[in-house]
């Protein structure tokens, strides 16, 4: 698919990790991070851009525009009067009445409801929601699955966009009206809000959904895709571009269907937009035995993600001297660990002269800054996917425990330390390493079914330090 410009009447807004160079003729950020250096006509276009000017007419300028939201660097801001596109709301359920209620109630008084009814065993008890509400029930003689679900309802709608809730969704009447806006854009062929839990709930297991909900992508809006910043979007809050998304979902999924569906999007060269200016609350599981059967069933859809999108979903990607860095400091040989640091750093501060006014000090926060993302990275994958290597390497090798167990601990501290939730630092350590192991369950059951590593094997690069790469040419007309 060939992206368009962006539309004229857009505006832009930085993302917060960009930087300007040289006066604004560098860019700095993006997601993955990248620099990007400006024609001399271009500079005083994007500064206008930085000061809240429209993108403005004209097909170059369209296309440098749209290049700068698809490098993750600016984030595009529909105009407010922008038209609001016709739009019906698919609700997939399969028992659940009471839910189901609570999620038509917010509803009420909105665009046309399609329910549709996924073989429920007390088909009754959905009816009289369903009729109560004043929506439309289509039902489904045999269960087919959440994927199955939508896309009876997407064949059934007729309008421009279709909205997919989940009936354990506490939707308002306006949730989507913040999101539609996004749509003038003739590339946007999906935009999520962001996925909030109903409220603070009780018990520990509450309190950590409610600060770390797999479904919650955040608070940072972003272009989805593979290796974003938000790489993904689940489908329990969605507004899709039905022409774009043909028959939908893939029906063989049971889990995992929702990133499918958008990274076929982003393939064909289509946007994914994340709003989190949108919220939606959902009724996060709390008990022990559910919470955890969840999280071993999203794991279980990494293998089979990774055999329809190959090179998407390693169990950690980075740049291969952080790594070989960090595994020297795990071999207990920190000051060759560093000096690798130390030698990318010189590297990349040669390859920077060009383009910064201060090469070392850039390459010094880049390089330090990447290093310690890589180890938090690592430390991860130990618990989220190598966990059933890490324990017997850990036993036949008495040096490597203290290592290994500091890998395992630290990446939980420091995002208790960042985010601040409502939960003491050893509960939620021990729920956020038990998320983690649940999780990875299902990750090698996925593999062992699917016959495949590639969900346990991680991706380095070596092309450039850090992952920044210099461009070898100009952007900008």
């Amino acid at each position: 698919m060939d992206v368009p410009p962006l539309p004229a009447v857009f505006r832009l807004r930085p993302d917060p990790g960009l930087r300007l160079l040289r006066d604004g003729r560098v860019l700095l950020g993006g997601s993955p991070y990248r620099l990007m250096r400006l024609t001399a006509r271009a500079v005083p276009v994007v500064s206008a851009w930085l000061d809240g000017k429209p993108v403005g007419e004209g097909r170059a300028t369209g296309l440098l525009a749209r290049r700068l939201v698809q490098a993750g660097m600016m984030h595009p801001v529909p105009p407010s009067e922008a038209p609001r596109p016709s739009v019906t709301v698919v609700v997939p359920v399969r028992d659940r009445a009471g839910h189901l209620a609570r999620c038509l109630a917010g509803l009420s008084g909105g665009p046309e409801v399609i329910v549709v009814d996924d073989a429920s065993a007390d088909p009754g008890a959905v009816a009289d929601v369903v009729r109560a509400a004043g929506a439309r029930l289509v039902r489904r003689p045999v269960n087919g699955g959440p994927a199955a679900a939508r896309n009876t309802g997407l064949a059934h709608a007729t309008t421009e966009l279709v909205a997919f809730v989940d009936s354990d969704c506490l939707p308002t009447r306006a949730w989507a009206d913040a999101l539609l806006p996004h749509f003038a854009d003739p590339a946007v062929a999906a935009v999520a809000p962001r996925i909030v839990a109903e409220g603070a709930g009780r018990g520990f297991l509450a309190a950590y959904e409610c600060a770390r909900s797999a479904l919650d992508m955040g608070p940072r809006e972003s272009l989805v895709r593979p290796g974003s910043h938000v790489p993904y979007v689940p489908s329990a809050a969605l507004v899709v571009r039905r022409t774009a998304v043909g028959r939908g979902f893939d029906e063989t999924m049971r889990v995992g269907e929702d990133v499918d569906l958008v990274w076929r999007l982003a393939a064909d060269g289509h946007h994914v937009r994340y709003d989190p200016s949108a919220t939606v609350a959902h009724r996060h599981r709390t008990r022990p035995h559910q919470w955890l059967a969840q999280r071993i069933q999203y794991g279980t859809s990494a293998a089979p993600l990774a055999a329809r999108h190959p090179g998407t979903l390693p169990a950690t990607s980075m740049a291969g001297w952080s790594a070989l860095a960090w595994g020297l400091a795990l071999a207990r040989r920190p000051l060759a660990g560093a000096l690798v640091t130390a030698g990318t750093t010189g590297l990349l501060a040669r390859r920077l002269a060009a383009w910064s006014d201060r090469p070392w000090a850039t390459a010094a926060r880049l390089s330090g800054g990447g290093t310690l993302l890589a180890g938090e990275q690592l430390g991860r994958a130990v618990t989220r996917t190598w966990w059933p290597l890490a324990l017997p390497l850990a036993a036949a090798v008495p040096r490597l425990r203290l290592p290994l167990a500091a890998a395992a601990l630290l990446p939980p501290l420091l995002e208790h330390r960042r985010s601040r939730p409502g939960l003491p630092v050893l509960p939620w350590t021990v729920t956020r390493l038990a998320d983690d192991l649940a999780y990875s369950l299902g990750v090698w059951k996925g593999c062992i079914r699917e016959r495949t590593t590639e969900p346990l094997r991680p991706r380095l690069w070596w092309l450039s330090a850090d992952g920044v790469t210099p461009p070898s040419g100009r952007t900008g007309g």
